[in-house]
């Protein structure tokens, strides 16, 4: 079997003001629609992800910034969308109704280690483990694609997400990596068992879009 490529799409930029929450297998989580930057980002993503060779398989969040974000290009391309819960980002408890901001505006601790690159996540009170994320997002991908054994796979999911998969698979210890760009294409060469990472935070069809115009 040819290697083919699992490429991990972040969603678009969030409307930060929302307060929506949804339930999720976790708990209720921060469930914001796109802003409008954020549409106009899925509108460029979906441009470059048609000009791209057809996935066999296109699988979501179901979270209302991913649907979103993926919704034009699915309906342009007549794809249906598989979304799994698995693929929804890190629960972080009693941080799920605050803003970013406003959590680091509590604890001058976390603002320090915010500024110096620290990891954060990991304390949320109630929220998620490491060992947890990475288990169901690893259970979800490898599911997937072993679902569509043939074929490239587009998944679109959040920065915790796509850093839980990708970081194991450098054999780092690191809870995050880097912070992926909003609907950046992170790729993975799938070669049997083997997983390769391809090509990072990728998002020239914001930076170049005309190199992506149609015929």
């Amino acid at each position: 079997m040819s290697p083919r490529i699992l490429f991990l799409i972040r969603h678009g930029r969030s409307d930060q003001s929302s307060g929506d929450l949804a339930p999720m297998p976790h708990g209720m989580q921060w469930d914001p629609p796109l802003d409008e930057v954020g549409r106009e980002q899925a509108e460029l993503l979906s441009r470059r992800l048609l000009l791209m060779e057809p996935p066999s398989a296109v699988c979501s969040s179901p979270l209302r910034r991913a649907r979103e974000t993926v919704a034009p290009y699915a309906e342009r391309a007549g794809v249906q969308v598989e979304y799994d819960a698995d693929l929804t980002e890190a629960y972080v408890g009693d941080w799920e109704s605050r803003s970013f901001e406003e959590i680091l505006a509590s604890d001058d601790e976390l603002l320090h280690r915010f500024r110096n690159q620290e990891a954060l996540w990991h304390r949320a009170p109630g929220g998620e483990t490491l060992a947890s994320l990475r288990e169901r997002v690893r259970d979800s991908i490898e599911g997937i694609l072993a679902r569509h054994p043939e074929g490239n796979v587009f998944v679109i999911a959040h920065g915790g997400v796509i850093n839980a998969y990708i970081v194991p698979i450098l054999r780092l210890q690191q809870e995050m990596l880097f912070l992926p760009e909003n609907t950046s294409l992170n790729s993975i060469v799938v070669d049997g068992d083997e997983r390769r990472v391809r090509f990072l935070n990728d998002v020239r069809h914001l930076t170049d879009p005309d190199l992506f115009l149609p015929a």
